[in-house]
């Protein structure tokens, strides 16, 4: 008898027009303060480091929602309305998917749909994820969903559970997050959200987490050059440049700049910029929230019946929200 064929998760492409990114990184970059989405930090090698940033003993974020979903993660379960565990999950920003497959034995999900913004590096992890669980249709989106968060018709048919760990609402301003949020509660289709966020803590353990001593945030930093100079054909050189991790207290949030270590004269097709010594380009802000605070934004957006986890310092919350 001849051997099933092995299911093969699907792939739908839903990034920009190849121009589109550059126009932005132009505007970003020409702008009196130069800025850059953090969604540019994520080419395949961004992604790479970042997996490894999860693993320095300065990063607590990654181990400590882990250690609430070990601790927690049957009650979790147990307070998801019926018919959601054994249904869709949606992963927005999978990465390598790992802390939803970590969650597949509780949540026994029979499809799971995993968005994120680096094509290749979601590919590779999708067919990998595959062939461990192939019980589960899988399928891959990739697309940028900072700007919006929308899918076309029949992708999420059903009211489904929407993963979003990682702390990554943190990347958006609150009004930004209120608005992703907000199509977040439309995209479930009535059913629920399960969010990380990380909370405000003390300004050194901020620091450390995202200037550490091995140099590997610095690294996801600087790649972002190499990954615009694909994008957009600048000439940037990595060597030009430095990391900065900086607190803003009354923003509440820390944020990554790169830093000229000299005079740089920097073009690219149809313009360019020259920065002075110390002028820097801001890369990333990564807000941190009260835990009420961040309850009342999930009300705001139109989520109920907020349930929230948290370890014992305080430092991380899981919550769990119905639509």
């Amino acid at each position: 008898m001849p051997l099933m064929p092995a299911r093969q998760p699907h792939f739908i492409t839903l990034t920009a027009a190849a121009a589109a990114p550059a126009a932005e990184i132009a505007a970003g970059l020409l702008a009196p303060a130069a800025r850059l989405s953090p969604k540019f930090l994520y080419d395949a090698l961004g992604s790479a480091l970042f997996q490894a940033i999860t693993e320095l003993p300065e990063y607590y974020p990654t181990r400590t929602e882990a250690a609430i979903f070990q601790a927690h993660g049957e009650a979790i379960a147990a307070a998801l309305p019926p018919g959601l565990a054994g249904g869709t999950l949606v992963d927005l920003g999978a990465g390598d998917s790992a802390k939803a497959a970590r969650l597949f034995p509780l949540l026994r999900p029979a499809r799971y749909l995993a968005i994120d913004i680096s094509a290749d590096f979601l590919r590779r992890s999708l067919q990998a994820l595959q062939q461990q669980f192939p019980a589960i249709e899988m399928t891959g989106v990739a697309m940028d969903f900072a700007q919006r968060l929308a899918l076309p018709d029949g992708l999420v048919d059903a009211p489904a559970l929407l993963f979003y760990p990682g702390s990554s609402i943190g990347n958006f301003a609150p009004d930004e997050a209120l608005r992703l949020l907000r199509e977040a509660h439309a995209l479930s289709r009535g059913g629920a959200l399960l969010i990380g966020a990380d909370l405000c803590k003390p300004a050194a353990v901020l620091h450390a987490a995202y200037d550490d001593a091995l140099g590997v945030t610095a690294a996801f930093n600087l790649n972002l050059l190499r990954h615009l100079n694909v994008l957009a054909g600048s000439d940037f050189d990595v060597r030009d440049w430095r990391h900065q991790a900086r607190w803003d207290e009354p923003a509440s949030r820390i944020e990554m700049h790169l830093l000229a270590r000299r005079d740089v004269a920097v073009r690219w097709p149809g313009g360019g910029r020259d920065f002075a010594a110390g002028e820097g380009i801001h890369t990333e802000n990564s807000y941190k929230w009260e835990a009420a605070a961040f309850e009342a934004l999930l009300r705001d957006a139109g989520w109920r019946h907020v349930r929230r986890w948290t370890d014992a310092r305080g430092w991380f919350g899981v919550f769990l929200a119905l639509a």
